[in-house]
């Protein structure tokens, strides 16, 4: 689950990492209010959407008069920000963060992630912080160093020290980067998080270390022993589709394509839209019901399926282990004379009561076109979805 910049630092400031003071706004009186509060002799105004690039995406304003902060709340509130992670679609701005100007002497990046092949989270730093990480990283990536965390111990003190040590720091700033670095660590850890990333981290010309910016990512099936950070979700910044079928229990995501996925089994969905692509075609979505779905759940997630205006065909593809091919059956009848089905649809069926399944599809009186293995189902898909509607 992601969360706002403005919630991330409240997580971080928890555990005594430092920020700079803000508050967030949803207008621009607000805003305006908020420079007053903080004082000082310049701001920034900064978009809070679930998306990086803002700052080159013309969200983050830099303001040197309470005017001027209002001028930019104005432009920024209900606007439709682009950047190279929103799409084209871009994402409304429905809150800002305004902060206290920062004296900056030097920028750098810190980030923590789950790295699954070490089975421990990975710190990496680099002196190259700031916009353009994700260039630094293809462009020389000598100059973002890593440390794997032991969950024994924690970050030790030499193993925080040589890497501020790596990125260009030295004297108090070490031992001011060494307590920050595990500081995130117990943020991090406390928090369940997945992800957290300080771009920048920044030292002031008065010699502080702060994050600047903050991302928080977290563990979506560690919620439920973190209420707090649970009622951080803001259901405005994720797609409406995948928050119904979060409802059923369903792993729903949309994509740009238009031929349709219901598959049991998240690897086998991702073989599937593999076959897809593979014979030139390009999934609408990635939809997994589990292995344990009733009628009623695979009802649903072709409702939520069909909802794409762009959809040409949808290809069903289920390997019946703990789920039974003839519940899925049941479930694909229903749902396209529920919705009275009007884009072609393959199935393919293996396992548990494949054959009781084939016979409900057949005498479902449905134009249902089989497939015996998983690549005929993909290229059959890719055909009918080229053809024109009204030759169907």
């Amino acid at each position: 689950m992601n969360i706002h910049e403005y919630q991330g630092k409240e997580v971080l400031r928890r555990h005594g990492v430092a920020t700079p003071r803000g508050f967030v706004c949803r207008t621009s009186d607000e805003a305006a209010d908020a420079a007053t509060r903080l004082g000082g002799r310049s701001w920034v105004v900064k978009a809070q959407i679930h998306a990086g690039g803002r700052g080159k995406g013309g969200g983050v304003k830099l303001a040197w008069s309470g005017a001027e902060v209002r001028r930019h709340a104005e432009a920024l509130l209900g606007m439709t920000l682009r950047t190279h992670q929103t799409g084209p679609e871009g994402r409304v701005v429905r809150q800002l963060l305004v902060e206290e100007g920062v004296e900056i002497d030097r920028e750098f990046y810190l980030g923590m992630v789950v790295d699954r092949g070490a089975r421990r989270v990975a710190l990496m730093a680099s002196s190259e912080g700031g916009m353009d990480i994700e260039e630094v990283a293809a462009r020389s990536p000598e100059k973002i160093h890593t440390l794997f965390i032991d969950p024994e111990t924690g970050i030790k003190a030499t193993e925080a020290d040589a890497l501020a040590r790596s990125i260009g720091l030295a004297g108090r700033d070490v031992v001011q980067a060494r307590e920050f670095m595990q500081k995130l660590y117990q943020a991090f850890d406390a928090s369940d998080a997945s992800l957290a990333e300080i771009n920048p981290l920044v030292r002031t010309r008065d010699g502080r270390l702060m994050a600047l910016d903050a991302k928080l990512s977290f563990d979506p099936n560690a919620l439920f022993r973190q209420p707090e950070i649970a009622a951080m979700r803001d259901l405005d910044e994720e797609d409406p589709t995948e928050i119904e079928a979060s409802k059923f229990d369903l792993s729903y995501i949309s994509l740009d394509g238009d031929i349709g996925c219901l598959v049991n089994g998240a690897g086998l969905a991702m073989a599937t839209m593999d076959a897809i692509k593979l014979y030139g075609g390009s999934p609408a979505n990635f939809l997994d019901v589990g292995g344990g779905a009733s009628v009623e759940k695979v009802t649903a997630a072709f409702q939520l399926m069909l909802r794409n205006p762009r959809l040409k065909a949808v290809l069903v593809n289920i390997f019946g282990g703990i789920m039974r091919c003839d519940v899925i059956a049941h479930g694909i009848v229903a749902a396209a004379r529920e919705t009275a089905l009007s884009v072609p649809l393959v199935v393919r069926m293996k396992g548990t009561n494949e054959d009781l399944g084939r016979t409900i599809l057949a005498q479902s009186d449905l134009q249902i076109i089989g497939a015996e293995d998983i690549g005929e189902a993909a290229r059959q898909a890719v055909v009918v979805a080229r053809v024109p509607k009204g030759q169907r």
